[in-house]
Parts: structure tokens; C-alpha cells; sequence
């Protein structure tokens, strides 16, 4: 069992940035894929960024590609995700989420957390 809690979220400006972080209640997240997925109002979730659980292949949505960084300190139980030239698109609520295997499909991960509101004004 694995429980996740995000914070980090916010409100800011285009342009601005923000780091989300995710703490595992157990060591054991060393041995998970860890991602983040975002649910905008009256949209589905969806996959932002994703890494293995030894910290090499990451993958993201093209959407944020060069600008979001998904990084993690398996020692303090940690992933984040830093986020740069935020824009109001992004605005939703930022979940992190694991699971053993590496995927990027929603319906494959096991454990979530609360979720975090990231809001961007224009």
C-alpha cells in the first residue's frame, strides 16, 4: 500500500513557474513508476509526466514538453515536478500517482493523491 500527498500548487501568472512535490509513505515508491496527471473542469484526467522508478526514462505530454520537469529523491520519498512559463491552459488539479511497469495510461495506476489546484491567470 502506498499513500501519495501533493503539495505546491497555487495560484499565479503566465509565465511564472511552480514546483509540485509528492511524498510516499513508504520507501517502497523507489520500486514504482511515478507520474503526474492534471484534470482540468469539465475534463478528463490526463497523463502530464512520467518516470521510472530507478529515475532514467521519463516521458511527457507533448503539451508541456520543455517546459514541466519530472524528477524524484527515492531516498526522501519524493517526486516533483517543476513547471516554468505556466500558461492558463494548465490551469487543473495536478495528481501524482504510482505504479509498478511503466505506462502512461490513467487506468494503470493503482495508487493516487489528493491532488493539488494549480491555477494560472492570464
Amino acid at each position: 500500500q502506498v499513500q501519495l500527498e501533493e503539495s505546491g500548487g497555487g495560484l499565479v501568472r503566465a509565465g511564472d513557474s511552480l514546483r509540485l512535490t509528492c511524498v510516499a509513505s513508504t520507501r517502497t515508491i523507489s520500486s514504482y513508476t511515478a507520474a503526474w496527471f492534471r484534470q482540468a473542469p469539465g475534463k478528463e484526467r490526463e497523463f502530464v509526466a512520467a518516470m521510472r522508478s530507478s529515475g532514467g526514462n521519463t516521458d511527457y505530454t507533448d503539451s508541456v514538453k520543455g517546459r514541466f520537469t519530472i524528477s524524484r529523491d527515492n531516498t526522501r520519498r519524493r517526486i516533483y515536478l517543476q513547471m516554468n512559463n505556466l500558461q492558463p491552459e494548465d490551469t487543473a488539479v495536478y495528481y501524482c500517482a504510482a505504479q509498478t511497469g511503466w505506462t502512461t495510461m490513467r487506468g494503470a495506476y493503482g495508487y493516487w493523491g489528493q491532488g493539488t489546484q494549480v491555477t494560472v491567470s492570464s
